[in-house]
């Protein structure tokens, strides 16, 4: 490793992680000591990667303010320093980290706030993919249908919340005053996708969410129906279990339908 190579890996490891030995090459200036300068650039790394998780999460950006936001991306940086030259991941962790971080964690919905907000990112940048539609459905015999297998779209995701995370991103992306965060008798049950370039989401009932969840583990129609007949009134179960799918279809959520396994 030539002399200058070897400078900048130290300095790259005194910028990530906290390494000093490349103080040794840097000199004092007239008005300021050596760590001081350099702090200046460790600090300065850390600002845009902050300012980066501003952008991916504007509207917790906006919930806590500032002053709030920017100590705890700076507390974010140093517990988990970027390994991914891509800026779009830096902050995938995010959700977790305030989850399980203090004093955050004391706070359940910023985790959920930001999970939120990190689905709704993913399902932007998921992978294009073939979207079912109601012609293709006509193609399938009657007594076919039982058998029927959908696989989800791959911008299609769930995720169930224990706070009021969604009336709060709702209330803020609208320009209201968010409610009070509270914790909720029971989870609110999301379905995330994109339609078209836009992402979005949507509160599933239990029984909808239940077909879903089980739907995206390959389950078949008619052992879904099946399990809906214990929701509620048994011989409405397959027109129930056919409008959620009806709904999945006009909505974009599906990306194949087939028969058998």
């Amino acid at each position: 490793m030539s002399d200058f190579a070897r400078q900048q890996a130290e300095f790259q490891r005194g910028i990530l992680d906290g390494d000093e030995t490349v103080l040794a090459e840097i000199l004092d200036s007239p008005r300021e000591k050596r760590d001081v300068l350099f702090g200046v650039y460790r600090y300065a790394y850390g600002s845009r990667l902050v300012e980066a998780m501003r952008n991916d999460h504007e509207l917790l950006h906006l919930y806590l303010g500032d002053e709030m936001f920017d100590e705890m991306g700076h507390a974010y940086v140093r517990a988990r320093p970027s390994g991914h030259p891509n800026l779009r991941w830096f902050s995938q962790g995010l959700p977790e980290f305030l989850k399980s971080t203090a004093p955050y964690a004391g706070h359940p919905v910023l985790s959920e706030l930001a999970a939120l907000e990190k689905a709704l990112s993913d399902a932007f940048d998921a992978a294009e993919g073939k979207v079912v539609e109601l012609n293709d459905m006509a193609g399938f015999a009657p007594e076919a249908w039982s058998d029927l297998r959908f696989v989800p779209h791959p911008t299609a995701a769930r995720l169930d919340l224990a706070t009021n995370a969604a009336a709060i991103w709702l209330a803020l992306k609208s320009d209201e005053t968010p409610p009070e965060a509270a914790t909720l008798e029971e989870p609110t049950r999301l379905l995330i996708w994109r339609q078209d370039v836009t992402p979005m989401f949507r509160e599933l009932p239990a029984e909808e969410a239940m077909m879903w969840d089980e739907a995206a583990d390959g389950i078949p129609f008619g052992v879904l129906c099946e399990m809906l007949a214990t929701y509620d009134d048994p011989d409405s179960a397959a027109g129930r279990g056919a409008g959620y799918l009806h709904g999945w279809i006009t909505a974009g959520l599906l990306m194949d339908v087939s028969v058998g396994s």
